[in-house]
């Protein structure tokens, strides 16, 4: 048997993107951290975001607008002063992104010198103001290489690549007083092997769940980890029924996941069928510069009603340089695909996103457990309500890292260490040779999910699919509890889990409201309110 292996640290961090890293860094120069990165650092979901950053640069622009478009957004259900907080303190996030040496994108000067031109805003869907600061169409590579590359060069950050998290260990897991988090099991991929983490307070960054869904925008390892992990330790979740469909991911046999981004509707770009006539007018006043989730119930819906396999986006009636300047990454992208953007319609399908619901958490991103933080993606902090308005995500990782740092800070030194806990007890499970089972089951869920809970949905349709996803449950707990874990495994466990969150709050709202359209109940209510669901003690 091998031997047990326990780290120890002030703070654990588990994900590696926007959030985690910020979290990190900030924390860093006090404690000492441990950073959990369940693939390679750099593959999640940051990495891959094109678009932007949502912040007040510009003097025609305001704070209350900003605060504005969001609340239209979210559709009645974001909690205002969480947006307010979030616009409030955007501008000093971005400055401390700046400083860590992120380079976005500035306007042309007549002498070639930018280093004092002002920075290039781009508007996207939603926006009433160009406010998005960008790194031409790849600022979340900018973000990502630039904080995990001082992450790495960091004395206090110890960097734990390919760790899955298993679970969360809590004070009442251990029949010990109160309910306060001590740690987390992770499984070390490269060794095959359980080992034990234990910090003073743990923070969960693990971006969404998008996964769960057969087509999707997000990168493999996007399984509702934390989500899960935090509803079996009791933590409270919120509005998982408001799962974003991006309207526009390139369709092709061979474009795994790429997503388009919204800055090309932004710079003019146009929605069309394949007859080539445009349709977003007769949907929204705001065409193509509509919210997202209007986007993707009209491109849903003619694409249903016309039977095509896809729609298109068009950018080819602006000049050529005009497009290769802005979307460099894209346009090479798509010609690896025979696709010239400069000349060409790009063929798009929606796919699943964000998530826009999470983990609740207060404004320092404290959950229900002591000690215990959700940050990015993976929280539900009021600030998205029924619909995320564009380039608000990298923003909420950035500002609730820094809330959240401030407050572990505050309390760090109050805090004794945890103490030993029991070491994972692999004795009793056997190896598995039925993976057949793990990858059968994967793809009936994320299938069910796609007909029965995705862009339109029905009381019938959420039914099946409750049902569907009760059987598997039973069966991966089975599984789960006779073989030793894998990566297959352990995502296909919290995917289920999730998917089970994400159907329960799509059957408690009886209306259609943002990304939740059900055909049962087209209307809204006059007085929405978050669907909360609370796990059983």
């Amino acid at each position: 048997m091998k031997q047990a292996v326990e780290h120890q640290s002030d703070i654990l961090v588990i994900g590696s993107g926007a959030a985690g890293l910020t979290l990190a860094l900030h924390l860093a120069e006090k404690s000492q951290v441990i950073l959990l990165s369940k693939g390679p650092l750099a593959e999640g979901s940051t990495y891959y975001a094109q678009g932007g950053i949502a912040s007040v640069f510009d003097e025609s622009d305001t704070i209350e607008s900003h605060v504005s478009d969001t609340l239209i957004a979210g559709a009645g259900l974001c909690d205002k002063d969480v947006v307010t907080y979030t616009a409030e303190n955007a501008k000093e996030s971005m400055k401390w992104l700046i400083q860590c040496g992120v380079a976005f994108d500035k306007e042309e000067t007549s002498d070639g010198d930018q280093s004092s031109a002002p920075y290039h805003l781009t508007r996207e869907g939603g926006h009433s103001h160009r406010r998005i600061l960008h790194s031409a169409d790849a600022t979340g590579k900018a973000v990502q290489t630039t904080l995990q590359d001082q992450a790495l060069a960091h004395s206090n950050i110890k960097v734990l690549e390919r760790y899955n998290a298993i679970d969360l260990i809590t004070t009442r897991k251990l029949n010990r007083p109160g309910n306060r988090v001590v740690g987390a099991y992770v499984w070390n991929r490269d060794a095959e092997h359980v080992e034990t983490v234990t910090a003073k307070f743990v923070a969960i960054a693990t971006g969404g769940s998008s996964k769960v869904y057969q087509y999707t925008s997000n990168p493999d390892i996007a399984s509702g980890d934390g989500i899960a992990m935090a509803w079996r330790a009791g933590c409270r979740v919120a509005n998982m029924e408001f799962n974003q469909f991006h309207p526009t991911c390139l369709y092709h046999a061979d474009a795994r996941n790429y997503l388009l981004t919204e800055a090309l509707r932004g710079e003019g770009a146009y929605l069309k069928r394949p007859d080539g006539t445009r349709f977003m007018p007769e949907f929204d006043e705001r065409a193509e510069l509509a919210p997202r989730d209007i986007v993707a119930r009209a491109i849903d819906y003619e694409m249903k009603r016309l039977g095509a396999d896809c729609l298109y986006l068009d950018i080819s009636h602006k000049p050529a340089d005009f497009v290769i300047k802005h979307f460099p990454t894209i346009h090479k992208r798509c010609l690896e695909f025979g696709i010239d953007i400069t000349k060409d319609p790009i063929p798009v399908v929606p796919a699943a996103h964000y998530t826009c619901g999470g983990v609740m958490t207060d404004l320092h991103g404290q959950t229900d457990i002591n000690g215990l933080y959700a940050i990015g993606e993976v929280a539900y902090t009021g600030l998205h309500g029924a619909n995320r308005l564009a380039s608000n995500s990298l923003l909420e990782c950035l500002v609730f890292a820094r809330a959240a740092a401030q407050d572990i800070e505050s309390l760090l030194s109050k805090i004794p260490a945890p103490g030993p806990v029991p070491h994972w007890d692999e004795s009793q499970v056997s190896n598995s040779d039925e993976e057949v089972v793990i990858a059968h089951n994967w793809h009936e869920l994320r299938l069910f999910m796609w007909d029965y809970v995705g862009i339109v949905r029905t009381d019938k349709r959420l039914e099946r699919a409750l049902r569907r996803c009760a059987m598997l449950q039973q069966e991966i707990q089975e599984y789960y509890s006779n073989f030793r874990v894998s990566n297959n495994l352990l995502e296909l466990r919290n995917l289920v889990q999730v998917a089970e969150l994400i159907i329960r709050c799509a059957m408690e709202r009886k209306e259609s409201r943002g990304l939740h359209y059900n055909a049962d109940y087209p209307e809204q209510l006059d007085n929405p309110q978050p669907t909360i669901l609370q796990p059983e003690r």
